[in-house]
């Protein structure tokens, strides 16, 4: 019954957002294939899962549902790369996907989880780059899009901060083990008068 009611809401919404359904046809990747994965229930249960959308309402998640582009990547394919103009948030529904700065992994990210969030905010270029390591399937929102988001619900804007606030740990960890990895200098060493001094 539950089931439903979801699939009657989503047939019959008019969302706020429809206003601007013609800016998810935009993709970084001109290559991705815009296929439909997920009926319209089965989108709105995943999008409910996603940590910075666990607190939207059910009428709102409808909605926002509603208007997010469903994308499918190969495998080994870049979707966005350092330096590129970022408009876009993605979430993965199937697959892995490495971030990386060149060929320095940062983290390999499955289903549920969110990439491309910062871009969205300071409008600066993406930070790193990410490539599927097999066939990958995502949802991508836009920055107008989730800007009607906020403006509608401001608890999304909590939950992505707390992403970001996490996302930042995390690197500050991985600099810190690295870190203490590396061996402090020696200043002592070959300076004058030090038994192992050299001219």
């Amino acid at each position: 019954m539950r089931a439903l009611q979801i699939e009657e809401s989503l047939s019959q919404s008019k969302p706020k957002l429809s206003s601007r359904r013609q800016i998810t046809s935009y993709s970084e990747s001109p290559t991705a294939t815009a296929l439909p994965m997920l009926t319209s229930v089965e989108r709105l249960l995943f999008i409910r899962a996603v940590p910075i959308f666990q607190e939207l309402r059910d009428d709102f998640l409808v909605r926002l549902a509603s208007v997010m582009e469903e994308l499918s990547f190969p495998t080994n394919h870049s979707i966005f790369t350092q330096g590129q103009e970022g408009r876009s948030l993605y979430i993965v529904v199937s697959g892995t996907v490495r971030v990386h700065i060149g060929d320095r992994d940062l983290a390999q990210l499955k289903q549920g989880a969110c990439f491309g969030e910062m871009s969205l905010f300071d409008a600066e270029p993406r930070s790193a780059s990410v490539t599927t390591l097999d066939k990958c399937e995502c949802l991508m929102l836009t920055q107008l899009q989730l800007y009607d988001a906020i403006d509608e619900t401001p608890g999304i804007a909590v939950n992505i901060i707390r992403l970001l606030s996490r996302r930042i740990r995390e690197l500050n960890n991985r600099v810190n083990a690295y870190e203490a990895k590396i061996p402090a200098p020696d200043f002592t060493r070959n300076q004058p008068g030090s038994p192992t001094s050299t001219r």
